[in-house]
């Protein structure tokens, strides 16, 4: 593969273009198949690997222009195609232990890929989104620095719970109580704007509130599944 394949690569469904040395380096952390990389300094991604993943082997990057990196991503002094990983399907997550974070028609795909990351660092099961926003698309994965690679995502035409507790994230909902909830549910995060739908309101077995100072009406998403998920993850 050459680095003039990035933008085929970002239009192909089984492949996965990563930019930037974080999310090369949970890529490779986490299994994933590198199939090329590029950099226009190598000495500089060899030195953030000693710093910040001294347990991964030296990157194989093929050196390249920096003008011609730049045409393909100008962000990152680093890119690099990666196969898209095999997961397990949303029935086996289901059945599974941890609680599931489910994205209702997330909008904004950096805050969709940020959730992503918040989700891999609390010890979530998975996150499945449903919606207009592919939850593998390269500004999520930018946005996850790459911990797509770290547990199941998927993309669903219809909220599931494989039988677990729906638990619903709204305003009107009891302030939350981690004790109070299941040790493995499906936790359901709306838009910033609109919030869960009338429909899945209508389908969750329980709605829960983040607390918030008086005149605050909303949190970022990525915000409040990090609170969520820390919140019940530290609960005594």
């Amino acid at each position: 593969m050459e680095l003039k394949d990035v933008s085929r690569a970002r239009r192909t469904s089984d492949l996965v273009v990563l930019e930037g040395f974080h999310a090369i380096k949970h890529a490779i952390r986490f299994g994933g198949e590198l199939l090329g990389a590029w950099t226009a300094d190598p000495d500089e991604v060899e030195s953030l690997r000693e710093r910040f993943a001294p347990d991964l082997p030296e990157i194989p990057a093929e050196v390249v222009d920096l003008e011609a990196l730049q045409d393909v991503v100008p962000r990152a002094q680093i890119v690099a195609v990666a196969r898209r990983p095999p997961q397990p399907d949303p029935d086996t997550v289901l059945a599974g232990p941890g609680h599931v974070v489910l994205l209702e028609d997330p909008r904004h795909l950096g805050n969709l890929g940020a959730v992503i990351r918040v989700a891999a660092a609390a010890g979530a099961a998975g996150v499945m989104t449903t919606g207009r926003q592919n939850p593998w698309h390269p500004d999520a994965l930018r946005g996850s620095a790459g911990l797509h690679f770290a547990l199941p995502v998927h993309h669903l035409r219809a909220p599931r719970t494989g039988g677990r507790e729906l638990i619903a994230l709204d305003p009107s909902g009891e302030p939350l109580a981690p004790g109070q909830l299941p040790a493995a549910a499906v936790l359901a995060f709306g838009t910033e704007r609109d919030g869960l739908s009338a429909g899945l309101l209508a389908q969750a077995q329980r709605r829960i509130a983040l607390p918030m100072s008086p005149g605050v009406s909303s949190l970022n998403l990525a915000t409040a599944v990090a609170a969520t998920l820390y919140t019940l993850k530290l609960a005594p």
